[in-house]
């Protein structure tokens, strides 16, 4: 009797654009931050995470927006959650920050 092929474990889907996470491309979301004493987790395309951040200050995602369904209710966050849904799993462009995020 042959034994079944390993099978390479699924990757994880992000939360927030419902694409699959290539390891290369995986980064860990807090979604309480840690300077706010959060410890739960999970993983998120970089891209996706980056632009969390870039629109979202710490205090904003400690008090509001510490779900994926929190998140995806923000409508710049939602907005950038559908553009990139349809792009390739591996699909990376530079994230700028949000100019109430620039002027501090």
């Amino acid at each position: 009797m042959a034994r079944p092929e390993p099978q390479a474990p699924a990757e994880p889907i992000c939360p927030l654009c419902l694409r699959p996470v290539p390891p290369a491309e995986q980064d860990a979301h807090h979604w309480v931050p840690r300077s706010r004493g959060g410890r739960e987790t999970a993983i998120l395309h970089r891209i996706c995470h980056r632009q969390v951040h870039a629109l979202l200050d710490e205090d904003a995602l400690a008090r509001q927006y510490h779900s994926a369904q929190a998140l995806l209710g923000h409508p710049q966050v939602a907005a950038f959650a559908r553009w990139v849904s349809s792009k390739p799993p591996h699909f990376h462009e530079r994230t700028r920050k949000s100019r109430a995020l620039r002027r501090g």
